[in-house]
């Protein structure tokens, strides 16, 4: 969710959104300190209020250097999905990876009076980066299955109150329904069908409204349920999961300090392949303004007004879709990371003969073969060589080694190094750090030509929404600088516990006096 998202579309907000505008504390200059943003990162960053050089989640995934192979942010192998529907095969996953404890973890290990811990989304690594290494519900969507799952890290069989929600309201009868605009066209802005949207994979969708979601027969199928994720819809189902939660554990309304995080991820699935100037992100929003509202009334109801603090901001922004950008004539493009990986081989093949001495390259991460690095350290011409090749590639602004991000502060004034060495995390960061220039992403393969993305430093990926609501909270518009980093630190604060490592900082202008 890009901060902009707010000026430019909260006009016909009546909701949620609303609620945060008008009576909440709105951190207009809020970004995130460094150049991996994306979901994992993201999320684990608001959860602990440290950077990822210090919680060590450095992107959705990263290469494994004792396998070889790529490694998703939460998976863990000892442990066991646990599915509310049909068995599913597959690697499961705990906040393992994850090197410092989340404003979760310490509220469970500081409070006199044990919290309550519910985590929510479509996504398995934002609802485990949300909780951390425990919880009372962690719970995510599998499209491929068509049910919720959570993992043995958190609970050894389905919860009572989940896996009665889901019976009550099954996921498919919201099949053959079709996702329509909710306010009048006149109210969105830009050209729908823009250059460069694409539609979901596998589905029957165009890139105008309506979206059926009826997936690719005449019942419910994975397809069906990508549709439903890159929906309203599913945002609505989140509301009414977390609603559901609030009543069933009684949230809020013990002794102690509950804790209940919601991922909405429809706007993320939506910003991907539709773009941030599309009529279907403004759509999502408007209607994510009223699953919020109903949310809050919820906690109004059952909690008290005033008995509660709401945070909400985004895990990152997203770029512009680079066609978009091109036919006004700005400079934009995709970077293809195979591409890069192959310009290193061929450049560093008079020194070490042929075969494939950079071998993968995720996100910003290109990594080398065992051993290749440090060959390359010894041989000064071999290093300059594969970083030229780098440099020279169409789109790409810097390339740093993993030395030059240890090794020394970065020097006065460079923000793009700051940024990457506040990312880079030994033993898990690739040996090189490619960043691309303004409106350049880096993309997986050739075929990948429209859509967007995010990961990058620049201000559309980094600048998001931060707002606080509630007990203790002073409403209002600040302009100084802040983060979601700041987030954890602020609600420890108002919990009255201590976090171990927080890179963020207190906000404290707008925490006024408690009732």
């Amino acid at each position: 969710m890009r901060a902009d998202y707010v000026d430019k579309f909260s006009a016909h907000w009546t909701g949620g959104l609303r609620r945060l505008i008008d009576e909440g504390a709105w951190y207009r200059d809020a970004a995130y300190p460094y150049t991996a943003t994306v979901t994992c990162v993201g999320h684990s960053s608001i959860s602990t209020g440290s950077l990822p050089r210090t919680h060590g989640i450095i992107g959705d995934s990263w290469l494994n250097r004792e396998t070889g192979k790529v490694a998703v942010c939460v998976a863990d192998p000892d442990t066991k999905l646990v599915s509310y529907g049909r068995p599913v095969d597959g690697t499961s996953v705990s906040g393992k990876a994850m090197r410092t404890s989340t404003l979760a973890d310490e509220l469970r290990a500081q409070s006199a009076v044990p919290p309550r811990v519910v985590t929510l989304s479509m996504k398995d690594y934002a609802a485990t980066a949300m909780a951390g290494h425990g919880a009372d519900a962690v719970v995510w969507m599998n499209a491929s299955a068509g049910t919720l799952m959570t993992s043995s890290a958190f609970s050894p069989r389905p919860v009572p109150w989940v896996a009665d929600f889901l019976k009550a309201h099954p996921i498919e009868q919201d099949f053959g329904k079709a996702w329509t605009r909710l306010l009048p066209d006149a109210d969105y802005l830009y050209a729908d069908d823009a250059r460069g949207e694409r539609t979901p994979t596998g589905s029957g969708w165009t890139r105008t409204f309506p979206h059926p979601l009826k997936g690719a027969g005449t019942k419910p199928d994975d397809v069906f349920y990508g549709e439903w994720e890159e929906s309203p819809f599913s945002d609505a189902y989140l509301g009414k999961l977390a609603e559901a939660s609030i009543d069933a554990l009684k949230l809020g309304q013990g002794p102690g300090t509950d804790y209940l995080a919601v991922s909405f991820s429809a706007l993320d699935f939506v910003g991907h392949d539709f773009g941030p100037r599309s009529h279907e992100v403004q759509d999502v929003l408007a209607r994510l303004d009223r699953t919020l509202g109903s949310l809050i009334a919820r906690l109004d109801a059952r909690v008290g007004r005033g008995r509660y603090v709401l945070a909400l901001t985004g895990d990152h922004g997203v770029s512009p879709i680079p066609e978009q950008l091109s036919a006004l004539g700005l400079a934009a493009g995709r970077i293809v990371a195979p591409d890069v990986v192959a310009r290193v081989n061929a450049a560093l093949t008079p020194w070490f003969g042929p075969g494939d001495k950079a071998v993968r390259m995720v996100y910003e991460d290109l990594f080398f073969a065992p051993g290749v690095y440090d060959k390359l350290r010894a041989n000064p011409e071999a290093m300059r060589a594969a970083l030229e090749a780098v440099a020279a590639t169409p789109g790409v602004a810097r390339v740093f080694t993993a030395d030059q991000l240890q090794s020394s502060p970065p020097a006065a004034g460079d923000t793009l190094e700051r940024e990457a060495a506040a990312s880079f995390f030994p033993g898990r960061s690739g040996e090189f750090i490619v960043l691309p220039r303004p409106y350049f992403q880096s993309v997986p393969n050739a075929s990948r030509t429209t859509g967007t993305t995010h990961g990058s430093p620049y201000w559309y990926d980094r600048h998001v929404p931060l707002f606080l609501l509630g007990d203790g909270i002073r409403k209002g518009q600040y302009l100084a600088p802040a983060s979601p980093l700041d987030l954890a630190p602020t609600l420890a604060y108002l919990c009255g516990i201590t976090l171990p490592a927080p890179d963020g900082r207190l906000l404290g202008a707008a925490l006024g006096t408690r009732n």
